[in-house]
């Protein structure tokens, strides 16, 4: 037991290799941005907690432990941690079924649900589990954003127009109930929030690196204590706690558990497919690497030790770290600096925003939400590969009709159908000889490539497994009655067959019965070593026969015609000769483009 301790506090230092080499330096870079990350968290922390359903200050807590947390054992150096949008709403889609939004059950339920995926996600990284992000395709995570912009964007329409809506993830309910209180519309607070907007939009474009959401804040604040909008009927934040948070154990029930155990799971594994597609994007641009599975324990030791604190979830935040790369920042310490501001504030600035219009967090809210939207990634995506594209769109639409944690279930679902249908479906290609060289291309690609009389020569681009067996035995004997000519011998090159199970045993049997059946021989080249196992150890190998098996096509279409030509095995043989003409041994090393 104390080398398995010693064990992993050697692999943890292991993987926080930045602190051995911490100097002021990098303590200069990472203050100047976690200072600017800092304030830039302040209205985003609380608005992002008001998707949750929850009072912002939850937001201002989200953004204190976790982050002090998180560069502890984090092997990414630019990202900042806290609330973020997509979180919130996980959030609440999972918590609102079991309790009244904003209630105070509501409230233990959703730290409660930090815990629990904060415990996931240690328990997946101690296990090595890392690998679990490949579920979530890039697909289905583009799929997620955009249905997740548009509900996080019109969640807010309520408070943009100064009405009571209903709470729901579902964007069509929202409109309609929008569209059936337009006579309630609040007009000064619709004008206070649509200023907002034009205010969060404008100041980047004339001055980058100017905090927005900030200064939208303090002068929206500033305006509203000074002009009464209270009075005139707009909402504002009100009184928010001063002080740190207080300390506590959240209580775990079974009925908690089983309730809550979907959200949780879904949202750790999003959290962590988030983080490490940004980890991955800052590691290349700095030249250094990230661990997954040391990231789930960083990720998972700040959720559990920030639900100590009251947090709701956090995890790594697309602008926020953008904006920390921007600012300099060297190590994960950055967080640090960023989780002293938000400190400051909870113990001496949250009286200020008392008078903190609630559509300037809509406001807030809606810019950051519909900037989640990223069209140029789902044209890539058609024009890459069209299949991809069409999951992305299923992906999403699902989420906005169905739900959210119904809507990456399915979008994972229809990854895998589309990976098993490929597999199912692999490319088999008709290779034809190239003259001049011993090599054979695919003959749908090189327009020199010339087929072989009476020869056959596939190969098969994938494992051969169950999966894909019949197919291939099928389009094999489908190939040698559509050719129009006739075939006498099948050549399968299988350097692309890294894989050979049972079932696709059998059906290469069946497949040899029935080519002899015809007439036809059937021939294997360029298997691999552990599929030349397989073939010895199943017994294909002497059903097939010794001289069966070669290196190459180049040797098998050689060893065949010179059978075919009465065994004289005389190279002056008419068929022999004509396959030789088209080498040119001057050129046997040549080597065109690979098809």
């Amino acid at each position: 037991m104390t080398n398995r301790i010693k064990a992993w506090i050697r692999y943890l230092t292991d993987s926080s290799s930045w602190v051995r080499r911490y100097d002021l330096d990098d303590m200069r870079a990472d203050a100047i941005a976690g200072v600017t990350v800092g304030v830039m968290l302040i209205p985003q922390g609380m608005a992002y907690a008001v998707i949750a359903g929850l009072p912002p200050i939850y937001g201002l807590y989200a953004a204190l432990v976790p982050t002090l947390a998180y560069p502890l054992l984090a092997s990414s150096r630019q990202l900042a941690m806290g609330p973020t949008a997509i979180d919130m709403l996980i959030v609440a889609a999972g918590v609102a079924p079991l309790a009244a939004t904003g209630s105070d059950e509501y409230v233990v339920l959703a730290i409660l649900l930090a815990a629990m995926v904060g415990l996931i996600q240690i328990g997946m990284g101690a296990a090595k589990l890392g690998f679990v992000a490949n579920l979530l395709s890039r697909p289905v995570i583009t799929g997620l954003t955009t249905a997740a912009a548009l509900i996080i964007g019109f969640s807010q329409l309520g408070n943009l127009l100064g009405i009571d809506l209903a709470k729901s993830q579902y964007v069509h309910r929202l409109l309609i109930d929008a569209s059936q209180h337009l006579g309630e519309v609040h007009v000064l607070s619709l004008g206070i929030g649509l200023g907002c907007i034009v205010l969060l939009i404008l100041l980047p474009r004339i001055q980058p690196m100017i905090p927005e959401a900030l200064v939208v804040v303090i002068v929206a604040t500033a305006l509203s204590f000074a002009l009464g909008f209270e009075r005139d009927g707009v909402e504002v934040i009100g009184s928010i706690p001063t002080g740190l948070p207080e300390l506590d154990i959240p209580s775990l029930s079974p009925s908690d558990w089983r309730g809550l155990f979907p959200a949780a799971l879904t949202l750790a594994l999003v959290q962590f497919m988030k983080n490490i597609s940004l980890g991955r994007v800052f590691a290349r641009r700095h030249r250094y690497t990230i661990d997954a599975n040391q990231e789930l324990l960083a990720m998972g030791t700040s959720n559990l030790l920030g639900s100590f604190a009251q947090g709701i979830p956090a995890s790594g935040s697309f602008s926020r770290s953008a904006v920390n790369d921007q600012a300099g920042a060297r190590t994960p310490a950055a967080n640090i600096f960023a989780a002293i501001i938000i400190a400051l504030t909870l113990l001496f600035l949250t009286g200020l925003f008392y008078f903190l219009p609630v559509p300037v967090l809509a406001a807030i809210i809606m810019v950051a939400g519909f900037g989640l939207i990223d069209l140029r990634e789902v044209r890539e995506l058609f024009e890459a590969r069209r299949r991809d594209g069409y999951i992305a769109l299923f992906t999403a639409t699902c989420t906005l009709v169905i739900g959210i944690q119904e809507g990456i279930l399915l979008g994972i679902g229809a990854s895998v159908i589309m990976v098993l249908y490929r597999i199912s479906r692999p490319n088999v290609a008709e290779l034809g000889h190239v003259p001049g060289t011993r090599l054979f291309r695919d003959i749908e690609r090189f327009d020199t490539a010339q087929r072989i009389k009476d020869v056959m020569v596939l190969r098969v681009d994938a494992a051969f497994s169950f999966a894909n067996a019949e197919y291939f035995k099928d389009f094999i004997l489908e190939k040698s009655e559509r050719e129009g000519r006739r075939i006498r011998a099948v050549i399968v090159d299988g350097t692309s067959i890294n894989d050979l199970d049972t079932t696709a045993v059998e059906a290469l049997e069946v497949t040899i019965e029935t080519l002899e059946a015809k007439d036809i021989e059937l021939h294997l080249t360029g298997l691999i070593g552990p599929v030349r196992e397989v073939v010895r150890r199943s017994g294909l190998h002497s059903i097939v026969g010794e001289r069966h098996f070669h290196m190459e096509p180049h040797e098998a279409v050689v060893d065949i015609l010179r059978r075919w030509d009465d065994e004289r095995y005389d190279e002056d043989d008419e068929r022999i000769e004509r396959y030789y003409e088209t080498l040119d041994e001057e050129k046997k090393t040549s080597t065109p483009a690979a098809s």
